[in-house]
């Protein structure tokens, strides 16, 4: 009972890898593919209108924004040039009543307390301005 130099042990693993089922699986999705790619074109052409924007008049006019700045000790500037509180709630006040009305801006410190950009925002609010902004420092490239 000699086993001969060319045969396998009857209880080893097989070493070999079975591509078999692989390439009958690719086969498949190869079929299917070919078969529903025609099916995603549109058979029938329609000419789509094409649309073209126009800019409202309220757009076309450009009103300069209100810019208030508050420092971080608290100083009030109005458009660069200081103010007050009563300065700035009489002359919101009076931009409310404009049509179209300026949009509000308000520049603050890093540092500068919540507090004080809060109250800027109420009297903007309470005088019935419609977009009050924030100007902020853009990220710089990379970041």
């Amino acid at each position: 009972m000699g086993a001969s130099v060319g045969n396998k042990e009857d209880g080893a693993p097989m070493a070999e890898i079975n591509v078999t089922p692989l390439v009958d699986v690719m086969l498949v999705l190869l079929i299917i593919f070919m078969i529903t790619t025609p099916l995603m074109n549109h058979k029938v052409k329609v000419a789509l209108p094409e649309a073209t924007v126009e800019k409202k008049k309220e757009e076309k006019q450009q009103v300069p924004p209100v810019t208030i700045t508050v420092t971080d000790a608290g100083e009030l500037f109005l458009n660069d040039e200081p103010s007050t509180k009563a300065a700035i709630e009489s002359r919101l006040s009076v931009e409310a009543q404009k049509t179209p009305q300026p949009p509000v801006q308000i520049r603050a410190d890093k540092t500068t307390h919540y507090g004080l950009i809060n109250d800027v925002v109420k009297i903007a609010q309470q005088q019935g301005i419609a977009k009050v902004g924030f100007v902020t420092t853009p990220p710089k490239k990379g970041q």
